[in-house]
């Protein structure tokens, strides 16, 4: 993959006559080149370029969006006063943000390791016929906290919600 960006031009008044009259607008050069194994893993793929970006956001930010009080902890809810934003407006989007950085950095780790323990040990038992049975050894002790690791996946999944709910807010 190889992408290209130039610089957002400045925009003065005659671009819009520019425009107008000749098509010649004020956008930047773009140039994307997409190679077959770019698509293979696209979500793995599109994470090594969102991460930053939503780092650069919430670094730069000069303003925040409305964030629903049902996508937040409770902490984190309330209500504006009138003729006012809610105490807790920038704070919301920043936890959105987290959120999001969080879910697109676990794309990039081997996240489920974490939720392993102990050793593996396994004997395989012929059976005939080309059957084999699968045994745990006398120093089997491994085991999966399925709980942590669901808790886990569900916030990774609230963080990709997250990001496409509030994908048109990902303004500076």
């Amino acid at each position: 993959m190889k992408i290209k960006i130039g610089k957002y031009p400045t925009h003065r008044w005659y671009h819009n006559f520019l425009y107008e009259k000749f098509g010649i607008g004020n956008e930047p050069k773009v140039s994307v080149h997409i190679d077959d194994f770019d698509t293979w893993s696209m979500d793995h793929t599109l994470a090594y370029i969102i991460v930053p970006m939503l780092k650069q956001l919430k670094e730069t930010k000069q303003g925040a969006p409305n964030v629903d009080n049902k996508d937040v902890p409770k902490e984190l809810r309330s209500e504006p006063a009138k003729h006012d934003i809610c105490p807790t407006h920038f704070d919301k989007w920043d936890w959105v943000l987290d959120e999001m950085i969080f879910a697109f950095e676990s794309k990039h780790n081997d996240w489920e390791e974490q939720f392993n323990s102990g050793e593996v040990d396994r004997l395989f038992k012929d059976l005939g016929n080309g059957y084999t049975e699968w045994l745990e050894g006398a120093n089997h002790t491994f085991k999966i906290d399925m709980k942590g690791r669901k808790a886990y996946q569900k916030r990774i999944s609230n963080g990709f919600r997250l990001f496409g709910k509030y994908y048109e807010n990902l303004w500076d």
